[in-house]
This record gives C-alpha cells, structure tokens and sequence, in this order.
C-alpha cells in the first residue's frame, strides 16, 4: 500500500513532498561543510525549515558533519534558550542516551538531568537540564557544540529555527553580544540562523550597530517558480488517480501567490473533494479556496482581534489596494486613519505583528497572501 501523503502543510516537508530548492540546496550543503554561517530570511510559509531539514537529511548521509536542529519559538528567557540548545546539541551529537550523558558529564559538570520517555514504543525522549545562571556561564553552554566538534574531529552545524525570538528576550542587546562573541571564534562549529518573522531577522542581521550585523552568507529565500507548482501538483494529482489541468493549477499558485505552505493546503483541499478519475473544476476549486478562508479563520481573527479601529482600518486601506500616500486627505479621511503622527505610529505596530510589510518605494503590503484574500472577502 503506498503510504505517500499527497500534499503536506504545517508542517515540514520531506522526500516525495519536497519540490524545487535545488540552488539553495547545494548552495547549504556547501556551506555546511566548509563551516560558512548562513542566515535564512523569508517570509513565513516559504519553506525555510523544510529546506533546513531536507539539507539536514542529505548530510547525515555523511560521516563527517553532524547538523543539529532546535527550534527557539518557546525561550522567553536567556537561559531557556540554553537549555533548549544544550539539549539539542546533547541529543544529536550522540547516537543513544548513553553516549549523551557520557558528554554531559565530561563536557557539561553541575548537570541534573531529567529524561522522560514516551509510552509510546520506538519514540523519542525529552531532556530537561536545569542549567541555570548559578550552575552554568553562557560561555559553557555557547562553546559545548566547538568542545563536542573537537572531542569528536568532526564538524558541527547547529540549525536554530525561529532565531528571530532572540530580539524578544529581555536585555536582547546584551544576549546577542554574548552569542556572537562566543561563537564568531569556533572553528568547527558553524550556525544556520533562520525565522519566520522577517522584519525582526532583518533587524538583528542587517543593522550595521547590531551585533550579528555580516555574521555569515545571507540568503534571501524567494518562492518556488510557479511551472514547477504545476508539474509539482499535476503529478500528484495524477499519482493518485485524479485529474487537474495545468492552467487549474497555476491559477491555484496564483491564489496563494506561490506561497509554500498554502499552495499544499489548497492542493489538498481541492484533492479532498474529488473522487477516483475525477477531474477537478472550476467550481469544485473555488469551494476548495472557501474551505482554505476557513480553516484559517480562528487564526485570523485571534490575529484581528487585539488590534484597534484605527489598525484595522489600516488594513482595509492596504487591502483595498492603496499602498502608500497614507497621509493624503482622501486616503486619511477616506478609511479614518486618523492625523498624520496616527500613521506613523500605526504602520509601525502593524510591522511590528507581522502584519504589513515595506517593500520597494516604501510601499507597504499585508503579509500572508490568504489573510488578504480573507480580509478582502469577509472583512471590507
């Protein structure tokens, strides 16, 4: 029985879900190897951890480059974040418990580990460490990957995932001066620093006065061209006895402007209403887009919901195609954004959520591609 899952989202992807990314994928591989930094910006729901993953799976077909994978979405503190990645660079350094704690012994002292098992068989394990500021420096924990790389002769990537949640912890400036003081110096360990919000990753990687200012290779991922979408779904579509022509499919890329993870959800969504030998129409598409606004529409409003009258009619403002002159009279008075110093203030906070975000000429857009078609439908 074929177990290959069509279309994936929400998650990474991997092997038969994987499409494209082959520049950026030699393009890592080889930084990977030679121990160049690299930092990954994007928009969210490109694909960067996906591609981190794919990149992480190839090289363990090596002996010679370990890579290490944690995610930093949950560290509100600095010492949650070392925890998180000693935890991360214990497990994956080592290939069963027992080596792990034979490191943790030699290369970490003061240590009180905790393992918790699923019940579940063949499953992983969590690791807590209780590392905190009394038991452990920062220099201990941000030189354990170089120390275990030396220990072992071989090198270590350590790939950290929703980086940009370092610009919110409490005395960021002074957390991301100790990172890059200790890690700029190591020469078997190297770092792939990626997020999903871009303006923050912006903000720590490309401001001249930020510490992690030229840290490494930067890399810009862009979206996935849409013809290979198209042979992308038509091949999955076809490998599971459905139909769906080739201008349906590049309409449903152009829906979700090439975005990776919604183009899989649609794909999906669409698939889901067909049967074996069907062919997918117009109508059975414009449903799937329907189904699409409402899976997401808890999460949108939990996003619309804080925001003020004066934000939301900003919203409307960019979502009813005007993109900049926010201060001119029609457009002010038109969706009620308030004075002139308003505007300011409020392309600002919406930057700041995520929301909007500059692009060339200082025009401004909203961000995710289906909360603008939400917006459009169920909020103008």
């Amino acid at each position: 029985m074929d177990k290959k899952k069509s279309f994936i989202f929400g998650t990474a992807v991997s092997d038969y879900n994987f499409i494209g990314r082959e520049l950026e994928t030699r393009r890592l591989i080889a930084n990977f190897q030679e121990g160049i930094n690299t930092i990954l910006i994007s928009p969210r729901r490109i694909g960067k951890t996906s591609l981190v993953k794919r990149v992480k799976q190839l090289l363990e077909q090596q002996q010679d480059v370990i890579v290490v994978y944690m995610d930093m979405f949950a560290c509100k503190t600095e010492y949650e974040f070392y925890n998180a990645l000693t935890a991360a660079v214990l497990k994956q350094t080592a290939s069963h418990a027992e080596k792990w704690m034979e490191y943790a012994k030699e290369f970490l002292v003061r240590l009180t580990p905790k393992i918790t098992f699923s019940p579940e068989a063949n499953t992983d394990f969590s690791l807590s460490l209780g590392i905190t500021p009394k038991s452990h420096t920062p220099d201990e924990v941000l030189n354990l990957a170089e120390e275990i790389a030396r220990k072992r002769g071989k090198r270590i990537v350590v790939c950290i995932d929703e980086f940009q949640q370092l610009g919110e912890l409490p005395d960021s400036l002074t957390v991301q001066k100790r990172l890059r003081s200790a890690w700029q110096h190591q020469q078997l360990t190297s770092y792939c620093l990626f997020g999903s919000k871009q303006h923050l990753m912006s903000t720590i990687f490309q401001r001249r006065n930020m510490p992690f200012y030229q840290f490494g290779d930067m890399i810009f991922l862009g979206k996935i061209a849409t013809d290979e979408w198209v042979d992308y779904i038509v091949q999955h579509f076809n490998d599971r006895n459905r139909i769906i022509s080739s201008d349906l499919a590049r309409r449903l890329c152009a829906t979700v402007d090439n975005y990776s993870s919604y183009v899989q959800q649609l794909a999906w969504l669409l698939f889901t209403r067909l049967n074996e030998g069907d062919t997918a129409t117009d109508e059975q598409f414009e449903l799937a887009v329907n189904d699409l606004l409402d899976a997401n529409e808890a999460l949108f409003m939990q996003q619309v919901e804080p925001l003020s009258a004066y934000q939301m009619n900003f919203l409307r403002a960019i979502a009813a195609d005007h993109h900049q002159g926010f201060g001119e009279k029609e457009i002010r008075e038109g969706f009620e954004l308030g004075s002139p110093s308003n505007i300011t203030r409020l392309k600002s906070s919406l930057i700041g959520k995520d929301l909007i975000e500059p692009r060339q000429r200082g025009t401004l857009y909203i961000t995710d591609p289906v909360f603008l078609m939400w917006m459009k439908r169920r909020m103008m």
